[in-house]
C-alpha cells in the first residue's frame, strides 16, 4: 500500500500562478490527510547483523536510511518491512513520506532476497525476527534517533503481508518497539496454507495455488550482481534461497496435501500467533476484504490476541488486498490518515489519543473517470469482530444432492486466481464459473430489504460420502435480477470432513463459516449457497467419489449498523470542513481547465476526419535499440470499405496495429479515428473493435459465458453489446454454448472474431483473422468479414494469404521495410494481365493449338483448366483458334492475382526475424 498521495504537476505556467493561493491556504491548514512537510535525505547502507539460533551467523543486509532535512534534535524512527518478494525499493514512497513528516526511516531488504545475504526462513524467530533486532540495534546507535533509553530506540515499525507479520512478531520478541501497524498479514500459517471452515479437528485443505506464488516467486537467485553476490545462496535449483527446513516443509505440502509435525511445527513458529501474547507495543490493524490469500479472519485472530493481553489496539478494513485494490483514492487516504494519526501519537506525542472506533468501506459503484470502482467508509463505535452487531437470517431452498468430485479435483471450478481473486470475482460476475455435476446449488427468495453484510456468513450442511471423507469448497452469492452472480472477492471455506458415514440421514450438521466479507446484498437480489467439490486454488482428494450434500435452511448473515464518512479522507474537525471544501473545489477548477486544455493539445479533432473510420498520416515507429519498425507509413480506410494491409515478414504491419489500438505510442505523426487523434485510452476507441495478437479465454466458460465477462469488464451498458447481431455475423451457431476448452482453433478464431465486433463498432481492426483456420473455415471467415463491412461500417485486416486477401478485400496497402509501396483498390493493385486462365472442353488438344500459335507457356490448373502466358497473342486470337479446332472455351479471365502484383512489388525481401 503507497502511503503517498501525489498529485499531478502542472506544467502550465498560467495553472501554477492560479493555483499558488490555494498552496498557501493549503499550507496554513497543513496536510490534512498525509501532510507532507519538510524535504529529506537518504543513504543506502549494508547493515552486518547477528543471526542464528546460536547467534554466530553474520548476515549482511541492503539497507537504506532517511532522514527529515530539517530536524531539531533526535526524531523518532520507523523500521520499514517490505512484502514478500520485495526489497527495499519497493518502500521508496512511504520511506519518503515519513521522512518528510519528521521521522528516521530504515528501509531493508529482508534475507533472502535481493542484494542481502543469507535465505529465507519465512519470518523465523532465529532469523529474521533477529535480522530485525540487530536493525533496532543500529538504529539506537544512530546519533540522530530519538532514545527512550541507552540501546532503546524510540522506534515504530510498519510493513504489508510478510512485512506486517515481521512487525508484529518483532514486537512480541522485542519489547523496545513503540508502536506497530501491520497490513495484510497473517495471525497463524497453519491456517492459512491448511484452511478449515467448519467446526472439526480434520486438518484443513491446502491452500495450492498461493503456496505455489510463494514458492515459484521468491526462490529464484537475483541476476543483479554487478556490486557482488550476496552471501549464504542455496544454489539448490530446487529450493533456490530457500533454507532447506523451507523447502522440505513445501514440497511435503504440495505433494500429500497432509503436512507431518515438522512442517505444522515450521508454520506455526514462522507465525505471529506464536507470541502475540507477548505484544505491548500499541496496535493498528489494517487488512484488506479483497484477499484470498490473508483473509479478515487473520487480522481478528491477531487482534482478539492482542486484546486479551490488555494492549491497545484497533482494527480498520479497507476495500483491497492481495488480490488488489480496486483503485479508491478515498479508501487509502483514510487508511493513510490512520497510520500517520497513530504513528504520530504513539511514537511523537501528538495529537489526541486515536478512538476505538471501527473503520471499514464497501464497493458503492463505479467511476468512469477513475477507472475503477468507488468505496464508502463507515464507522462503527468498536470493532464488531466477525460476527457483526446484528444478524439477519435467510432461508435457504434445495433437496439434498449428489455431487461428484473428479481424479484430482481436475477440472476444477474457478472462483479466485493468486493476485487476482478480487477481480476475477468481478469479471466473472453473471458467468458459471462451478462445473455441472460437481456442485449443489441452494437459493433463497429475493430479499426485500437491502441487507449490509459486515463479518463471516454462517450455514450448516451435511454431508455423505462413500469413502468415509470429503473435500467441499463452500461459497456464497450474491445474485441480481437477471440471474448474474457474484462471488465476493473470490472468496470460498474450504471444508474437509471426516468420519462420514454412507448415507445422509446418519449424517451430523456440521456449521460453516464463510469467509468475512463487505457487501450489501440490495433488495430484490437473491442469495445463494454453493457447495462444489473442487476448486483450482486449491488441492482435492486424488480419488474419484460421488458424496451427497445438504444444506439446513438457516442462513445467518451479520451486520452492522455504519455511520458514513462524509469524506473518507478526513476524519478531522469539522472546523475545517468547509476550508478543505473550498480549497478542493478551488484546485479543481484549476485542474479541470489546464486537464481541458491539455485533452484539447493531446487529442485534437479534425472535423474534416469526423466520418472516416481511420486516417494516417506519416507514421513512424523506432525502438530505443535503434530498430525502426516502421519508416512512413500513411493511408485511409473509408466507410464500406475492407481494406487489407499487408507485407512481408517484419515489414511493420503489427506494430502499425498496435499503434492503431493506442497499445504503443508512434516516434512521429499520428492516427485518427474518425477525427480524433488516437492515443492510449482514447474514449474514440470505443468504437473500434480488434483483435490483435492472437485471442484469449477462460477454457471452463463457455463462448457465449466468454462474451458476456469481457462486455461486463468493459463497464459498458449493456444493452449496447448487440451479442445476437454479432454472434450471427460471426456464424458460430450452437457451438457459442460449448466450452471454449473443446474449439478448435477455428472455432477460437471466429469467437475472438465475434468478441471485437460486440457492440458493433463502426471500424474493425483484425491481425491475421484466419490463422489455423482450414479452407472452409476461411471461406466462412471471407463472407463474415464482406458481411460486416455493410451500413457504413469498415473493416482493416492483417493477413499474410495474399488470396483470400485478393478475394475478401476491396481495397489493399502494402507496406515493405516499413513504408508503403502500394495502396488503391485490389482490382488496380492488380493491373493488366500478362496470361490468362482458360476453362476448356479438350485440354490435351487446346495444349496442341496453343503451342502451335507458339505462346511462352502452358500450364494445367485443374482438371479442365490452363494458365496460358500470352506471350503478346492477342486473347481473341488464342480464343479463335481453339474454336477452329473444335474446342469449347468456356472460360477466359487474365491470371494475374495479387499474389503476383505483391511479390513484383516486394521481390524477395523478409527480415526472417517476424514482426514488431
Amino acid at each position: 500500500m503507497s502511503w503517498t498521495r501525489r498529485l499531478p504537476r502542472p506544467t502550465r505556467r498560467r495553472v501554477i500562478a492560479a493555483s499558488a493561493v490555494v498552496v498557501v491556504v493549503a499550507g496554513l491548514v497543513g496536510w490534512g490527510v498525509w501532510p507532507e512537510r519538510a524535504g529529506w535525505t537518504s543513504q543506502d547502507q549494508m547493515i552486518t547483523v547477528v543471526s542464528g539460533p546460536e547467534r554466530n551467523e553474520n548476515v549482511t543486509l541492503d539497507a537504506r536510511f532517511y532522514l527529515p532535512r530539517e530536524r531539531s534534535g533526535r526524531v523518532p524512527a520507523v523500521l520499514l518491512a517490505h512484502g514478500f518478494g520485495g526489497t527495499k525499493d519497493a518502500l521508496n514512497d512511504d520511506a519518503e513520506s515519513l521522512a518528510g513528516r519528521g521521522y528516521a526511516v530504515l528501509t531493508y531488504t529482508a534475507e533472502g532476497f535481493g542484494r542481502s545475504g543469507g535465505q529465507i526462513h519465512l519470518n523465523s524467530p532465529d532469523h529474521e525476527i533477529r535480522d530485525a533486532q540487530g536493525l533496532l540495534d543500529w538504529l539506537a546507535a544512530r546519533p540522530e534517533v530519538q532514545l527512550d533509553s541507552a540501546g532503546d530506540p524510540r522506534v515504530g515499525v510498519a510493513g504489508g503481508s510478510y512485512g506486517g507479520a515481521l512487525a508484529l512478531m518483532l514486537a512480541g520478541q522485542d519489547q523496545r518497539v513503540d508502536a506497530i501497524v501491520p497490513s495484510i498479514t497473517w495471525n497463524d500459517l497453519t491456517n492459512v496454507f491448511l484452511q478449515q471452515s467448519a467446526d472439526t479437528s480434520a486438518p484443513g485443505v491446502f491452500k495450492k495455488g498461493w503456496a505455489g506464488v510463494f514458492f515459484g516467486n521468491a526462490g529464484a537467485v537475483p541476476t543483479d550482481l554487478t556490486k557482488g553476490p550476496p552471501t549464504g545462496i542455496n544454489l539448490d535449483p530446487a529450493c533456490g534461497r530457500f533454507a532447506a527446513d523451507v523447502c522440505k516443509a513445501y514440497f511435503d505440502l504440495a505433494t500429500s496435501g497432509n503436512p507431518d509435525q515438522n512442517t505444522l511445527d515450521l508454520l506455526r513458529r514462522s507465525s505471529p500467533a506464536a507470541t502475540i501474547g507477548q505484544i505491548k507495543a500499541p496496535t493498528l490493524l489494517i487488512q484488506g476484504a479483497v484477499d484470498t490469500l490473508f483473509p479478515l479472519s487473520e487480522a481478528d485472530a491477531n487482534a482478539r490476541s492482542i486484546a486479551a493481553a490488555g494492549t491497545t489496539v484497533r482494527v480498520a478494513w479497507f476495500t483491497g488486498g492481495h488480490d488488489g485494490g480496486v483503485g479508491p483514492q478515498t479508501d487509502q487516504d483514510r487508511v493513510k490518515f490512520l497510520t500517520a494519526q497513530w504513528l504520530d501519537h504513539y511514537l511523537k506525542g501528538e495529537g489526541e489519543t486515536p478512538s476505538d472506533s471501527f473503520t471499514y468501506s464497501r464497493v458503492a459503484g463505479f467511476s468512469a473517470l477513475d477507472r475503477g470502482l468507488v468505496t464508502n467508509g463507515y464507522s462503527a463505535d468498536a470493532y464488531p469482530g466477525l460476527t457483526g452487531t446484528g444478524t439477519t437470517s435467510l432461508q435457504l431452498a434445495g433437496p439434498a444432492q449428489p455431487i461428484a468430485n473428479p481424479p484430482n479435483g481436475n477440472p476444477g471450478a474457478l472462483s479466485s486466481l493468486p493476485g487476482t481473486g478480487g477481480r476475477l470475482s468481478e469479471l466473472l460476475s453473471g458467468v458459471a464459473a462451478d462445473i455441472p455435476g460437481q456442485h449443489a446449488t441452494f437459493e433463497t427468495a429475493p430479499v426485500s430489504t437491502s441487507i449490509d453484510v459486515v463479518g463471516s456468513p454462517t450455514v450448516k450442511i451435511k454431508a455423505a460420502s462413500p469413502t468415509g471423507e470429503a473435500t467441499l469448497f463452500v461459497k456464497l452469492y450474491d445474485v441480481d435480477e437477471s440471474g448474474a452472480e457474484t462471488l465476493s472477492a473470490g472468496l470460498v471455506a474450504p471444508v474437509r470432513l471426516t468420519d462420514l458415514p454412507a448415507s445422509l440421514e446418519q449424517a451430523p450438521e456440521r456449521t460453516i463459516k464463510l469467509p468475512a466479507i463487505v457487501r450489501r446484498i440490495e433488495a430484490g437480489h437473491t442469495v445463494r449457497v454453493v457447495v462444489a467439490t473442487t476448486d483450482q486454488a486449491f488441492l482435492s482428494p486424488v480419488q474419484p467419489a460421488t458424496y451427497t450434500v445438504q444444506v439446513e435452511p438457516a442462513l445467518e448473515l451479520p451486520t452492522v449498523v455504519g455511520t458514513p464518512i462524509a469524506n473518507p479522507q478526513t476524519v478531522w474537525r469539522y472546523v475545517l470542513a468547509g476550508l478543505l471544501a473550498a480549497i478542493v473545489v478551488g484546485l479543481a477548477v484549476v485542474l479541470l481547465v489546464g486537464r481541458r486544455r491539455a485533452l484539447k493539445r493531446h487529442d485534437p479533432t479534425d472535423p474534416a476526419y469526423a466520418d472516416t473510420p481511420l486516417v494516417v498520416r506519416g507514421l513512424r515507429k523506432a525502438y530505443g535499440d535503434g530498430f525502426v519498425a516502421v519508416e512512413e507509413i500513411s493511408f485511409t480506410v473509408e466507410r464500406g470499405q475492407v481494406v487489407g494491409l499487408l507485407g512481408p515478414n517484419g515489414a511493420g504491419k503489427t506494430t502499425t496495429l498496435r499503434v492503431l489500438m493506442g497499445l504503443t505510442m508512434p516516434t512521429a505523426g499520428e492516427a485518427m479515428v474518425f477525427g480524433h487523434r488516437l492515443v492510449p485510452g482514447s474514449p474514440v476507441l470505443s468504437r473500434v473493435g480488434a483483435l490483435v495478437e492472437g485471442p484469449g479465454f477462460l477454457p471452463h466458460l463457455t463462448g457465449l459465458e466468454n462474451l458476456r465477462a469481457y462486455w461486463k469488464a468493459t463497464g459498458r451498458p449493456w444493452a449496447d453489446a448487440r451479442f445476437d447481431e454479432a454472434l450471427e455475423i460471426a456464424g458460430l451457431g450452437d457451438s457459442v454454448h460449448r466450452r471454449t476448452k473443446k474449439y478448435s482453433h477455428g472455432m477460437r478464431q471466429r469467437l475472438a472474431i465475434a468478441q471485437a465486433m460486440l457492440g458493433l463498432p463502426e471500424l474493425l481492426v483484425l491481425d491475421e483473422p484466419t490463422d489455423g483456420l482450414d479452407p472452409p473455415q476461411i471461406a466462412e471467415m471471407r463472407r463474415v468479414l464482406k458481411r460486416y463491412a455493410t451500413d457504413g461500417r469498415a473493416v482493416l485486416v492483417s493477413s499474410h494469404l495474399l488470396a483470400e486477401v485478393e478475394q475478401t478485400c476491396t481495397h489493399a496497402v502494402v507496406v515493405n521495410k516499413g513504408r508503403i509501396v502500394a495502396s488503391g483498390p485490389v482490382d488496380e493493385i492488380v493491373g493488366d494481365s500478362p496470361s490468362v486462365q482458360l476453362e476448356v472442353s479438350d485440354v490435351p488438344t487446346a495444349e496442341r493449338v496453343l503451342d502451335e500459335l507458339g505462346v511462352r507457356s502452358v500450364a494445367p490448373d485443374g482438371p479442365s483448366g490452363l494458365i496460358v502466358d500470352m506471350n503478346g497473342t492477342p486473347r481473341s486470337e488464342v480464343v479463335a483458334s481453339l474454336v477452329r479446332a473444335g474446342v469449347a472455351v468456356d472460360r477466359v479471365v487474365p491470371r494475374r492475382r495479387l499474389e503476383d502484383a505483391f511479390l513484383a512489388l516486394v521481390g524477395d525481401n523478409t527480415r526472417g526475424s517476424g514482426d514488431r
